[in-house]
């Protein structure tokens, strides 16, 4: 059963109290709070702001002597919870409690409100007794304010020749932010807390770089593979820790990269693959929360089909697990794509395909919207946004890398989508286009895109759009997404992305799109942060240029050379073509002496005030065949 908690608002974004309630050292005094209540006596419980729900869901409250349930608002009288009848706070007076546990922070005013309906001699309490520590917290004046949580979770692991590497920015710099810390806590697969430490960031747009090796040695830890939650401390402007996550090895041929895994968990995500054959597909499930995920909580089904395979076992709080697809679903294959039944669990999952030869590479699903609906209006709103929302995607060099794209259902109300393709080259002019017709949801239709362009890509490389085509009928809302494969022929080696469209580079605005960083529409401008490697690795970085509709003729993009420590190095400025794009690696647009200059830790800010730009990130090491490389799509702030 999906946990009763709210998670996250399209309209007004995440929630904090399940942050604050789940958080690792909130787990000690929430435990401690209920155990003296569970001695004193019966407890009445006032829950006058509509946390009482998801607090038991995650804490649970079964050891309470309950004296009554009661609530502020009379809307609430009379509804259930914990096996009581709600009843008007007014009745506190005559419950006979011995205690009163107040499920709110910044109780104070809510508790004098109530004082003098409180039974004579009982005590009262509130989750005021289990805050964090105040030198973690950003504003001490409104607890629940979401940038006191701005938390993610990565995948974090160490051993066997494998390693992971979580890079980021102090981007809150930009936004004022000063003296800003990253508390760091490492568990295990089994939820146990491995370590736990704090890394002060300085007052610029420094990079932050969490390496699992450096990490291990330096904590004197073991092998481990599990969750690292990240807790970013006075921060301004972003309520969420933006990461890029590389995994690499010993070996040449272990590279890959992700996303962050966002901060909210939902009830369903989608776009797993199911595994082609010779390959194995491994969803890396990492529960969110304290508590643990029941037996039955997880489950997978082909997209589009009502039978369901549930996972038969516990998952400890704050432990991870990696499934098996073949486990629960045996017979799915790529091009296949599998949804999954999530509850709320657990944050936005990565998935690892293992190839035949041992290889590697992990990707994430992507959150499938329950809230929507189709819009009626997209069909009719081209005469003034063009192609409307727009999916880009590369279209990597043709003469070493083949591109498969796959649509793919992302809202439990999507029962078809009306797609077609088109591809650019990198000077923005379309040299393919099809259409995929009204495909249902249960289709799972893959499109190899090197025999859709038949060598008709000036500069061999180039993007491709998923569109809405509405020619043939069918129903959008603006929520499509993509799957994105990209083959090595050189190597075998392999990397996954996938994400939503949105409308690119027009002035005019609908339901908050095009899409802004910070603030509202229209986001019309680039920040967008490219982490580099360190030798013998180079980055790859593919920029595209889309537009809804024609916008300025070129870009005026500047390539910024920042040093781990904020400070910039160089510049570099290029010009992309309206629907064009541009593929380069470091070691092209800057030289060796500048590379130096920058050293390790450096990062790349991409920045444009003229057009919105959307990039893809990678790392590739050249070591014939047995090197490797990764791709996925990076982030802007």
């Amino acid at each position: 059963m999906a946990l009763k908690i709210e998670t996250f608002n399209n309209l007004t974004g995440g929630h904090a109290f399940f942050k604050a309630i789940g958080h690792p050292l909130s787990l000690a005094p929430i435990t401690a709070l209920l155990e003296k209540l569970g001695k004193a006596g019966p407890v009445a419980v006032y829950d006058p702001l509509g946390f009482l729900q998801p607090f038991a869901e995650i804490h649970g409250m079964g050891g309470l002597s309950l004296a009554g349930l009661y609530v502020q608002n009379i809307d609430k009288v009379g509804d259930t919870l914990l096996g009581q009848p709600a009843q008007p706070v007014t009745a506190l007076k005559d419950s006979g409690a011995k205690a009163v546990f107040v499920v709110a922070y910044d109780a104070g005013r809510l508790i004098d409100h109530i004082r003098h309906l409180v039974p004579a001699g009982a005590e009262i309490v509130s989750l005021d007794d289990a805050r964090l520590p105040e030198d973690m917290l950003t504003n001490r004046r409104t607890y629940l304010d979401p940038l006191n949580f701005a938390t993610n979770i990565a995948l974090f692991r160490d051993g066997d020749g494998h390693h992971t590497r979580v890079v980021t920015a102090n981007y809150w710099a930009g936004y004022g932010a000063t003296g800003v810390s990253l508390w760091c806590c490492l568990f295990d697969a089994d939820g146990n807390r491995l370590a736990d430490w704090r890394e002060e960031l300085p007052n610029a747009a420094a990079s932050v770089v969490l390496d699992s090796k450096e990490i291990r040695a330096r904590l004197g830890l073991g092998d481990f593979c599990g969750s690292l939650l990240l807790h970013a401390i006075g921060v301004r402007g972003h309520d969420v820790v933006k990461y890029a996550l590389d995994t690499y090895g010993d070996a040449p041929s272990v590279l890959s990269c992700t996303h962050d895994a966002n901060a909210w968990p939902a009830d369903f995500y989608a776009g797993l693959p199911a595994p082609a054959e010779g390959e194995r597909v491994l969803l890396w499930l990492q529960n969110a929360h304290p508590a643990p995920i029941p037996a039955g909580g997880i489950g997978l089904n082909l997209m589009g089909s009502p039978e369901i395979a549930w996972l038969d076992r516990e998952i400890p709080g704050f432990g991870c697990h990696a499934l098996e697809v073949a486990e629960l679903l045996p017979d799915a294959r790529w091009p296949q794509q599998i949804e999954i039944q999530a509850g709320k669990y657990i944050v936005r999952p990565r998935y690892e395909v293992v190839q035949e030869n041992g290889r590697r590479r992990i990707a994430h699903a992507n959150v499938e919207r329950v809230d929507l609906k189709p819009d009626p209006r997209l069909p009719e709103i081209s005469n003034l946004m063009g192609k409307g929302f727009v999916l880009p995607a590369p279209v990597l060099p043709t003469d070493r890398f083949d591109s498969v794209l796959l649509p793919t259902p992302m809202a439990t109300t999507q029962d078809n989508l009306p797609v077609a393709v088109a591809v650019y080259d990198e000077t923005g002019r379309e040299v393919a286009q099809q259409r995929l017709g009204t495909l249902k949801r249960s289709d799972s239709v893959a499109v190899e895109l090197k025999a859709l362009v038949n060598g008709h890509l000036k500069g061999g490389y180039g993007h491709v759009e998923l569109i809405y085509d509405f020619a043939d009928g069918g129903s959008g809302d603006g929520w499509l997404h993509g799957l994105f494969r990209y083959r090595d022929r050189l190597t075998g080696h392999a990397a996954d992305s996938s994400f939503g469209a949105h409308i690119f580079n027009t002035v005019l605005t609908y339901k908050n799109e095009p899409q802004s960083y910070a603030g509202r529409a229209p986001g019309l401008s680039t920040r967008l942060f490219l982490r580099l490697g360190s030798e013998p690795l180079d980055t790859i970085c593919h920029l595209i240029y889309p537009a809804s509709t024609p916008w300025h003729g070129t870009s005026q993009t500047d390539l910024v050379l920042t040093s781990a420590k904020g400070e910039e190095i160089a510049t570099k400025r290029v010009e992309i073509a309206c629907s064009g794009s541009f593929f380069f690696r470091y070691s092209e647009v800057f030289d060796a002496a500048t590379r130096a200059k920058a050293g390790d830790g450096a990062y790349i800010l991409i920045r444009d005030v003229t057009c919105r730009l959307f990039g893809f990130h990678g790392l590739i090491h050249e070591a014939g065949p047995d090197g490797a490389f990764s791709l996925d799509h990076m982030f802007g702030f």
